[in-house]
């Protein structure tokens, strides 16, 4: 199996398991905070969503004029890694549009990275990163970070009062 491959099947892995959770959770539930909570489920998932866009596509090609179709710039800035999650869900995209945009995201980076090959990886990314420098890394940095927000929607689950699901 390549690198290549090895990355693919773990990032189809972590959505598998992102989405098993997202979908457990009721949409009404979405832009609740917990108590003493710093985050909502809706932020979680938005954030997902840019952050394999930007790991994916971006810091392998830079950000092309048709990527706004894809997911938009104002979506960006609002699910950035120092963005605050906004309170109120009119102010907000509806859970539908933000798992549109996870999806859409998702299945577009996929397509390109089937055009890549295992030397491709070796190049630099576009843009510097505290933790990846080459496309290798962003690939596989791409299913860590996931996991990690996955982690967190589950936390979100259990302080809103869901059981616990493996």
């Amino acid at each position: 199996m390549t690198d290549l491959e090895r990355g693919v099947e773990q990032i189809q892995f972590a959505r598998r398991y992102t989405l098993r959770l997202v979908e457990s959770i009721p949409h009404g539930e979405w832009y609740l905070f917990p108590p003493g909570g710093v985050t909502h489920v809706a932020w979680e998932v938005g954030h997902i969503a840019m952050a394999e866009y930007r790991l994916l596509m971006d810091r392998f090609r830079n950000r092309r004029p048709e990527d706004e179709a894809l997911i938009g710039d104002a979506f960006l800035d609002r699910f950035c890694r120092e963005s605050v999650p906004v309170t109120d869900p009119a102010q907000s995209p509806s859970p539908d549009e933000i798992r549109a945009v996870m999806d859409r995201v998702h299945a577009a980076a996929l397509a390109e990275l089937a055009t890549y090959t295992d030397a491709d990886l070796n190049a630099p990314g576009t843009k510097p990163h505290a933790l990846c420098r080459t496309r290798r890394d962003y690939l596989f940095w791409c299913p860590a970070h996931e996991m990690l927000h996955a982690g967190r929607i589950g936390l979100l689950r259990r302080q809103l009062g869901h059981p616990p699901q493996w």
